[in-house]
């Protein structure tokens, strides 16, 4: 795959701003045993630096949804494909997520996760893209916030492309 690209996040400012998310979560939660979840396929780099930058230990687990096919652009039709294994009800819980871009999803988990009765719910996503959002979602701890563009690497992918790329790209035409 070789799309033409350009560097909008660098792998020097991602592991800055993980740092400064890990310390602020680690301030506000240190003594409420939450729990991460981390929304996956996306999402799982981001959440593995998170996690070993917080300073006290914290329990992970991970739900899949589909919203989007092998394109660019999202179905609007969320599906659970893989659930929490951890039960949540009266834990606060962190869902982390790799990009939040028209919303549906995220906003299809917070409301199937609140029927579950957490103590809290929050978010922590590595970049709030504004440029498509057409549901409301809060966002607690935003790593970068970037207004348009189709985003790759550091989790985010194309068609399961390109993911692995240590630091984000915009894909130009």
């Amino acid at each position: 795959m070789n799309e033409a690209k350009r560097l909008i996040i660098s792998r020097d400012d991602i592991a800055r701003r993980v740092r400064e998310l890990a310390a602020q979560i680690s301030k506000d939660y240190r003594a409420k045993d939450p729990i991460l979840v981390g929304i996956l396929k996306g999402a799982f780099i981001f959440l593995a630096d998170l996690v070993r930058e917080l300073d006290f230990p914290v329990e992970i687990d991970f739900v899949r949804l589909r919203s989007y096919g092998p394109g660019t652009t999202s179905s609007g039709d969320v599906r659970i494909t893989k659930d929490l294994e951890v039960p949540i009800k009266d834990r606060h819980v962190i869902i982390v997520e790799d990009i939040v871009d028209i919303g549906y999803t995220l906003h299809y988990l917070r409301e199937h996760l609140s029927l579950q009765h957490p103590l809290s719910l929050k978010v922590c996503c590595l970049i709030d893209k504004k440029e498509r959002r057409a549901v409301n979602v809060p966002l607690d701890y935003v790593g970068f916030t970037i207004e348009k563009g189709f985003l790759v690497g550091y989790g985010l992918d194309c068609g399961e492309k390109l993911r692995t790329l240590p630091e984000v790209y915009e894909l130009l035409d």
